[in-house]
C-alpha cells in the first residue's frame, strides 16, 4: 500500500524552464516535483538563472525548506529586484538551477 500524501496536490513541474510568480516577500517557489527531478532535496545553496522583461540574469540563493515536503523556496535579493524591476506578483521564468552547496 503507498503512503498517504498530505496536503494540496502541488504544482506538476518536472523540467526546466518553467514561469512561477513571485510571492509578497519577494521569494520564488520550487516546487516539489522539480526538487525530485533535478536532484536537489540535500542542496542548500544554488545559482538560478531567471528571465524577467526579456532580460536573464543569474542569482546565488539560500535554499529555505519545509519541514514535510520536499518544495523550496529562495528570495530574489534587493538589488537584483531593484536592478530589473522586479516586483512581488511578477511572473519570473526560471531557466537554470544548479546547486552549490549540500547538506
Amino acid at each position: 500500500m503507498t503512503p498517504r500524501r498530505r496536503g494540496a496536490p502541488g504544482l506538476k513541474v518536472t523540467s526546466l524552464p518553467y514561469e512561477v510568480k513571485v510571492y509578497l516577500n519577494n521569494q520564488v517557489l520550487i516546487p516539489a516535483s522539480l526538487v525530485r527531478a533535478l536532484g536537489l532535496r540535500n542542496a542548500r545553496a544554488v545559482r538560478v538563472t531567471l528571465e524577467y522583461g526579456g532580460e536573464e540574469f543569474s542569482l546565488e540563493a539560500r535554499l529555505l525548506r519545509t519541514r514535510y515536503t520536499d518544495s523550496r523556496q529562495f528570495t530574489i535579493p534587493r538589488s537584483v529586484r531593484e536592478k530589473y524591476g522586479v516586483v512581488p506578483g511578477a511572473i519570473v521564468k526560471v531557466k537554470k538551477i544548479e546547486p552549490l552547496e549540500e547538506d
